[in-house]
């Protein structure tokens, strides 16, 4: 549907959560400018904080990705996917490990002076059994998740994400309305605990400029809890322009108590995909470019952050000859830093 193209950027998350609590939380540089130059990542710096605060993972699949390009001579790909591993991405925590994750990826943020940017994926019926199909088994599954996470993230500066699609899909008819008491009470509570921390802030998702009108999800966005939440995100894995999102942003922030919103601006820098099968518009689509770099210098009021919350380069799927969601993809992650101006 028009989420699930990416949302389940997570599958080698586990691996990454792993090596920063052995390697990232304890080493000398914590990922903060410059660094170790023995580990995957050698060469990867933060970028200014007072443009960009959130914290770039040194140790993600695109640093690695550079190292290799690197040591095989291919130094042109190599710059190439620098563009993605010298910015912040979000980090998709799995379930599995959820309060390890969550924990290492804001220890080490907090290491370099940075705020962590985590994206909380895993509503009960997920992505309607599509792509990145799965999620918690049931409601106390998922509380107890998101009370994991919350203890990971402790006191520490973070961002969260919350759910995307998880709204969407209940207002499109994709999520049976069977679930949908249950998921709007989930969100409202994963709302109130992350807010309930010390130095977090939670951005519920809202979808996207290409999905439908404002005002059929601005009343199932208030009964999820948005107007307890410090904003909504937009765009989140999709690919409509920062001025499109910027537009469809504001008409539902006027609707929802004037709330902020973020962008995610990960490969929107040629719009749309307008090709081929409308119904996999979203999936892996050819031709697409990278977007704004992360900032929270967008020069408007309403608009909190421009963020990379997909992780360019991961598959949307198994669509257009790619892996499964979440896995990288070298081919498709040069051809997006190529296309990007």
């Amino acid at each position: 549907m028009y989420g699930s193209r990416g949302a389940g950027a997570r599958a080698s998350v586990a691996v990454a959560g792993a090596v920063l609590l052995l390697a990232g939380c304890s080493s000398s540089d914590g990922g903060g400018d410059g660094g170790d130059k023995e580990r995957p990542g050698a060469g990867v710096s933060q970028q200014p904080k007072d443009k960009d605060p959130f914290w770039v993972n040194p140790d993600g699949n695109a640093a690695e990705q550079v190292a290799a390009y690197t040591k095989d001579g291919k130094d042109q790909d190599a710059e190439l996917i620098r563009r993605i591993a010298e910015q912040p991405t979000g980090q998709w925590l799995s379930p599995e490990n959820a309060e390890q994750e969550a924990r290492g990826f804001t220890e080490a943020a907090a290491k370099a002076d940075r705020e962590a940017l985590l994206v909380v994926y895993n509503i009960p019926h997920r992505d309607c059994g599509q792509f990145s199909g799965g999620g918690a088994a049931d409601g106390n599954a998922y509380r107890a998740f998101v009370d994991q996470v919350a203890k990971g993230i402790g006191d520490r500066a973070t961002t969260v994400v919350l759910e995307p699609d998880a709204v969407l899909h209940m207002v499109d008819g994709c999520t049976p309305e069977e679930f949908h008491e249950e998921r709007y009470d989930l969100l409202r509570g994963a709302v109130e605990k992350f807010t309930s921390l010390k130095d977090t802030k939670v951005y519920l998702d809202a979808g996207n400029a290409g999905w439908g009108k404002t005002d059929d999800i601005t009343e199932p966005l208030k009964l999820a809890g948005v107007e307890n939440a410090d904003g909504f995100a937009v765009n989140v894995s999709n690919f409509y322009t920062t001025a499109d999102s910027t537009k469809y942003g504001k008409e539902l922030s006027a609707k929802v108590g004037g709330k902020p919103f973020v962008i995610d601006t990960s490969r929107n820098g040629n719009g749309p995909y307008t090709q081929g099968d409308p119904a996999e518009k979203w999936c892996n689509p050819p031709g697409r470019a990278l977007g704004e770099t992360p900032t929270t210098d967008t020069g408007d009021d309403l608009v909190d952050a421009y963020l990379w919350v997909k992780r360019p380069g991961e598959s949307d799927g198994t669509c257009k000859g790619g892996p499964k969601a979440g896995e990288w993809w070298p081919e498709y992650a040069l051809k997006l830093a190529k296309a990007s101006k």
